[in-house]
């Protein structure tokens, strides 16, 4: 007997639980009706046990929990529903939501809400169909109104290790960035960190048109993926009206680690670092989701924060989404330790909306920029050991002469626009530097 999936909501679904492990069940009497990515929910005293599917075999299903499973049993009776949907709305604004979709503290249901709900796990938008990239926006720093610009519907990576800065950059950049409506991700995070970041990092004045989509460290992975799709539909919702979002991700490392958990619960083979091979698949399917829209419709602006593993860039995580986005932001430890926040590298960061984001006189003032920036830290090493010779070199003098400003540059808020920053960068490389003092040689 064929059913399609839309009339699985005229009737309940039943099968029954045979096998329980950390996070998984398999439930036989199904397979026929269930499908890929339906919703489940076990019904025990005083607890309802939610899942999703994760994939069909002959004789039984799969299925990833959302929550602890020490009360399941063998025999117990399981409940198949539709295809995991969530309601984001106008109502989500100013608000925290869980990875059920429901307001954090006031218990609405996954149903609430206008509209007959959202797929979790949607298509990206036809690739032919898509705008490019947008203007400029304001970023509320001079460094990446410049230097490192980011555009509407650009997609951006922001590198770091653990603190170094990370999660504060991202509060600054959700206050001082163009959108009409900012979602955030924060997937893995310590629970002190979710309260500590709406209410002292994330500035007030835009609390307003932002949403926070939380799933903690203590929660189970397939709660912390479904948290990341979630708020990703909260984006696409806001997309379709025609307004332009800002979607800031926190982080895509914890994403890919609950991942890893789930695919290996359900016997994909361990790769590179134990990830699957589907990793890859997941983190681009994810991230193609975000960038410009289709006619009608509104951009989404993403930055995904990729935690690395002491500050190695070539982790398995950070290579994978390096190739997808349109850029990165690295944040140097080293930096950070010697008090310029944010501790952005800029040489090892790029952003790929250049050089078409910028004008001629623009690309020039950034190229020469960035070549005192590589030339100081080339001599840097002998300025430390006290063996440079000023009036040797003119353009090393002049790098020397310029490290400070353009340094203290970096770490400068913008106020004023993206002109006035590239005015401020012009008056830096127009200043007239004279010799570095001689220094000593220790004998």
């Amino acid at each position: 007997m064929q059913v399609s999936p839309t009339s699985l909501h005229l009737y309940r679904l039943w099968g029954t639980v045979t096998d329980v492990a950390p996070g998984m069940i398999k439930v036989a009497g199904v397979s026929e009706l269930a499908g890929v990515g339906n919703e489940i929910v076990i019904e025990k005293p005083g607890l309802s046990v939610l899942g999703e599917i994760l994939n069909v075999s002959g004789d039984s299903v799969t299925a990833l929990l959302f929550s602890p499973c020490d009360a399941i049993r063998i025999g117990d009776a399981v409940q198949i529903e539709q295809e995991a949907r969530v309601n984001p709305g106008d109502h989500w604004l100013g608000q925290i939501i869980n990875y059920r979709g429901d307001i954090t503290g006031q218990g609405e249901s996954l149903s609430s809400g206008p509209s007959a709900g959202r797929r979790l796990h949607a298509a990206a938008l036809p690739a032919h169909d898509r705008r490019g990239i947008g203007p400029r926006l304001d970023s509320g720093w001079m460094v990446t109104d410049t230097m490192l610009p980011i555009c509407r519907g650009q997609r951006l990576g922001l590198f770091a290790g653990s603190g170094v800065g990370k999660s504060t950059f991202l509060g600054s950049l959700a206050g001082g960035m163009e959108a009409d409506v900012v979602v955030i991700a924060l997937i893995g995070e310590r629970s002190r960190e979710v309260n500590e970041f709406v209410r002292n990092i994330l500035p007030a004045a835009i609390m307003s048109k932002t949403v926070v989509v939380a799933a903690t460290a203590s929660e189970p992975p397939g709660a912390k993926k479904r948290a990341a799709y979630c708020a990703m539909a909260a984006a696409e919702h806001f997309r379709d009206q025609g307004r332009n979002v800002l979607f800031l991700f926190d982080s895509i490392t914890r994403f890919a680690e609950a991942h890893r958990e789930t695919a290996l619960l359900a016997g994909e083979t361990p790769a590179l670092n134990a990830f699957p091979p589907s990793t890859v698949r997941v983190i681009a399917e994810l991230a193609e989701r975000t960038g410009p829209g289709t006619d009608g419709k509104g951009d989404i602006t993403a930055i995904y924060s990729v935690l690395v593993a002491g500050s190695d860039m070539e982790e398995p995580v950070a290579d994978m989404i390096r190739g997808i986005l349109d850029g990165h932001i690295i944040l140097s430890r080293e930096i950070a330790e010697r008090g310029r926040y944010p501790a952005i590298d800029i040489l090892r960061s790029v952003s790929r909306s250049l050089p078409h984001a910028a004008t001629d006189d623009e690309n020039m003032l950034i190229r020469d920029a960035r070549r005192m920036l590589a030339l100081y830290e080339e001599v840097s090493p002998m300025l430390r050991a006290n063996l440079y010779e000023p009036g040797k070199d003119a353009e090393a003098d002049r790098a020397i002469g310029l490290f400070q400003a353009l340094d203290g540059y970096a770490a400068t808020r913008s106020g004023a626009g993206i002109s006035d920053a590239f005015a401020q960068l012009r008056n830096i490389l127009s200043v007239e530097t004279q010799a570095a003092p001689v220094q000593a040689v220790p004998s």
